[in-house]
């Protein structure tokens, strides 16, 4: 018998009231198949749903779904189908939930499946009891066919990060496929990341129009430094000592 999923409630205000910004470049591009796009459309819309799904680093050609995006393109399966088939993948199981912890893994999967951030640590327990009892593959569908997901991006809409802009922020969050490690901390760790290397000598910017060019006499200010030219050295005599008479210069009769 597997267990019921704990009860979690929202922490932030963020994710429980409708969003009155005004449109910008932060705002999100949705991706729908409601108005039958064309086939340069439909291309955005899968390259849409592979930005969303996967990080930047796994987004290879090795790892295109082929079939799923012609089932796609045909009719034959839903948008919220191509993003099950695509997070059931072998390799995004591969590389996000084989190489992390179940914690890491959920946090990962709500974010990309659902489009925000996990409301607390207890939501994340919750999901991390699905992920231990159903598998990763029953933890996705739960996302998948659960009331949220359905009320935000239906059957025809591509997830994107909801509510990036909060309140009393200048510039709005960074997306979650940018801002999200492959690895995470306890991992990192192991890995030794980050590694931290020591520089012996600061390195400053210079523009352009400040560096060196060549003929400039400044590059030869630490030849000229080094150069050590040789002087004369003067014997001091003391008064007592000279004789006029044979020092003097006199004229012969």
């Amino acid at each position: 018998m597997a267990l019921p999923l704990l009860d979690y409630t929202p922490v932030s205000q963020n994710v429980r009231v409708a969003g009155y910004e005004v449109g910008g470049d932060e705002q999100p591009r949705i991706y729908s198949s409601e108005d039958l796009p064309s086939g340069t459309e439909w291309d955005d819309l899968i390259w849409a749903a592979y930005r969303q799904i996967f990080s930047e680093h796994q987004m290879l050609k090795s790892n295109r779904q082929k079939f799923l995006e012609s089932q796609l393109k045909f009719g034959q399966i839903t948008v919220r189908d191509f993003i099950r088939g695509l997070a059931t993948s072998d390799p995004f199981l591969r590389f996000n939930y084989q190489t992390n912890s179940n914690y890491r893994f959920v946090e990962m999967c709500v974010q990309r499946i659902l489009g925000r951030d996990v409301y607390s640590e207890r939501e994340k327990i919750a999901w991390s009891i699905v992920v231990a009892t159903k598998g990763p593959l029953g933890f996705i569908n739960a996302l998948v066919d659960s009331d949220e997901y359905l009320e935000n991006f239906g059957y025809d809409k591509v997830p994107y990060q909801r509510r990036r802009v909060l309140p009393q922020r200048n510039q709005g969050s960074a997306p979650f496929n940018l801002k999200t490690p492959r690895y995470g901390e306890y991992h990192r760790n192991q890995l030794g990341f980050p590694q931290i290397i020591w520089q012996t000598s600061v390195r400053r910017f210079v523009p352009q129009e400040k560096q060196v060019k060549a003929g400039d006499p400044s590059m030869f200010l630490g030849m000229a430094k080094d150069v050590t030219p040789a002087t004369n050295t003067i014997t001091r005599v003391a008064v007592g000592d000279i004789n006029i008479a044979t020092m003097v210069p006199y004229r012969k009769k």
